[in-house]
C-alpha cells in the first residue's frame, strides 16, 4: 500500500519578469506570497508506521525556504527565471536527496489565483 504524506510552507519573495503581455508591472522588482506544498509517497513503515518522519521533511523544506524567503528570486542561484514552473522545479531539486522521493510540488500565490504542479513518476 501507497500513501501520501505533505507538509506546506510559504516565502515572501519579490522578482521581477521579462514577458511579452503585462510587461510594465512584471519588469519592476515586485512581490509575492507564495505557497509551496511537497509530498512524498511512498509504504508505511512497518516498525514505526510513517512513510517519513515530518519533523524531517519540515527541516529540509526550511533549508529550502531560507533560500527563498525575503529575497530577490531574480538573483538565486540555479533557479533561473523565477517562474511558477521553475519554483517547483528548484524546490524538487533541493530535496533530491529525500527517501522515499518527493511524489509532487506544487506552487501557488492565493492573491492572484496561480499555481504550478510538477508530478514526479
Amino acid at each position: 500500500m501507497q500513501l501520501t504524506i505533505s507538509q506546506r510552507f510559504y516565502f515572501d519573495a519579490a522578482h521581477t519578469l521579462q514577458r511579452e503581455i503585462e510587461t510594465e508591472g512584471s519588469r519592476r522588482i515586485h512581490g509575492h506570497t507564495y505557497h509551496a506544498e511537497v509530498s512524498v509517497t511512498g509504504p508505511r513503515d512497518p516498525v514505526n508506521g510513517m512513510v517519513l518522519d515530518l519533523g524531517f521533511l519540515r527541516q529540509r523544506l526550511e533549508t529550502v525556504r531560507e533560500q527563498l524567503d525575503h529575497h530577490l528570486l531574480d538573483e538565486v542561484p540555479k533557479l533561473g527565471t523565477p517562474t511558477l514552473e521553475n519554483l517547483c522545479s528548484f524546490i524538487a531539486e533541493q530535496l533530491s536527496g529525500v527517501h522515499p522521493p518527493v511524489s509532487r510540488v506544487r506552487v501557488w500565490r492565493d492573491a492572484i489565483g496561480d499555481a504550478c504542479t510538477l508530478d514526479i513518476p
